[in-house]
């Protein structure tokens, strides 16, 4: 009788996220006597009362490593900690839903998960590790805030598509004399910010590991302007902290969503600097969920399908409770209580990237 491997893919969706499914499925294809199931929409698949999984064959898997997205869904709301449910008077309320997630998956004689998602995923893992579950993770996040691995795979993608528009943004903002801010995805890492500044060229740089100060962004701006002309790109993360350490977003409303909705960081530089009193024209581009769609590029291919396969072989090894991750130039494994102990994020001071940035006179508002 085959083995089963539940396979769910979580959080939001990714760039690779296909490839990583078909690195799994492949490899266990070849190693034989093993069946891939899907779960929709991460575990809700297995939460709803009428079960939702498909079964994942080299046939349903054929050429999905150049599609973006998860053929299985996903979703950042809910799972089997916090699930939500609708009482009899229609209000929601998020109840424990781990026992029965236990009872199903030995109902369908699950031999092991693999989870593929990123830091509210891997917690999930964890737990359910801690329930005695067979899990194994894959770190998926175009933030590359997960800790224990050097990429996570969606992020290059990520970079690939906001440097992308800053380039075509350089030529706008030249032809118009004004100051372009990029507003990119990354939660509270800068990752993406900072790539996206040195791959782009931009003059400035904003990052939630350094608050900024306006006045030293406006002088900054003042610098590339002569008679009038001239332009600025600014690119700033969506987690960017002011002075007074607060970022701009709002409070989740989706029931089950327990993450406050970054946005609007353009926005608010764009006032604070005309409120000092820059007059050049300021424009605010949000990249948003274009940073997390559409076809991954090679790098995160080929990545996700080495973490897909990495992942068959620590369910085949029996190596539970540990998330595959990248250490160059190998593929290797960390446990999941050290994964998610804290997350990744850019040290002000010892980073190599951000030090070569602000050595080709990027400025950080700091």
């Amino acid at each position: 009788m085959s083995k089963r491997i539940l396979v769910v893919t979580g959080g939001g969706d990714c760039p690779g996220l296909n490839a990583v499914i078909r690195g799994i499925v492949k490899s266990a294809k070849l190693d034989g006597n093993w069946e891939i199931i899907g779960c929709i929409e991460s575990y809700n698949g297995l939460l709803k009362e009428n079960i939702e999984i498909m079964p994942l064959t080299e046939k349903e898997v054929a050429g999905i490593h150049v599609k973006g997205g998860t053929i299985i869904k996903t979703t950042n709301r809910g799972g089997p900690f916090n699930f939500p449910v609708q009482q009899p008077d229609g209000s929601w309320k998020t109840e424990d839903k781990s026992q029965l997630l236990l009872q199903r998956l030995d109902d369908l004689g699950i031999e092991a998960i693999i989870s593929i998602g990123g830091d509210g995923s891997q917690r999930i893992s964890l737990e359910l590790a801690k329930l005695g579950v067979n899990v194994v993770g894959v770190p998926k996040t175009i933030d590359n805030d997960l800790s224990c691995t050097d990429f996570t795979f969606g992020f290059q993608t990520a970079v690939q598509i906001a440097t992308e528009a800053v380039d075509k943004l350089v030529t706008t903002a030249e032809s118009h004399n004004r100051v372009f801010i990029v507003e990119v995805m990354g939660r509270d890492a800068g990752w993406i910010a900072l790539h996206t500044a040195l791959g782009g060229g931009a003059e400035v740089c904003i990052i939630p590991e350094i608050p900024y100060n306006p006045k030293i962004i406006a002088e900054k701006i003042e610098t590339r302007y002569k008679n009038g002309e001239g332009f600025c790109n600014i690119v700033i993360a969506e987690g960017a902290k002011t002075l007074d350490g607060k970022v701009t977003g709002t409070a989740p409303v989706a029931i089950g969503d327990q993450h406050i909705k970054l946005g609007g960081a353009g926005d608010k530089l764009k006032y604070e600097l005309e409120q000092i009193g820059i007059k050049h024209d300021i424009r605010v581009t949000v990249l948003g969920h274009l940073q997390r769609g559409g076809i991954p590029i090679a790098y995160d291919r080929i990545l996700a399908t080495a973490f897909g396969v990495k992942a068959f072989e620590l369910v085949k090894e029996k190596k539970y409770g540990n998330m595959v991750v990248y250490n160059h130039p190998e593929i290797t494994y960390a446990s999941l209580e050290e994964v998610v102990k804290n997350l990744n994020f850019i040290d002000p001071q010892n980073n190599s990237l951000l030090c070569a940035a602000k050595k080709i006179g990027i400025s950080f508002g700091d």
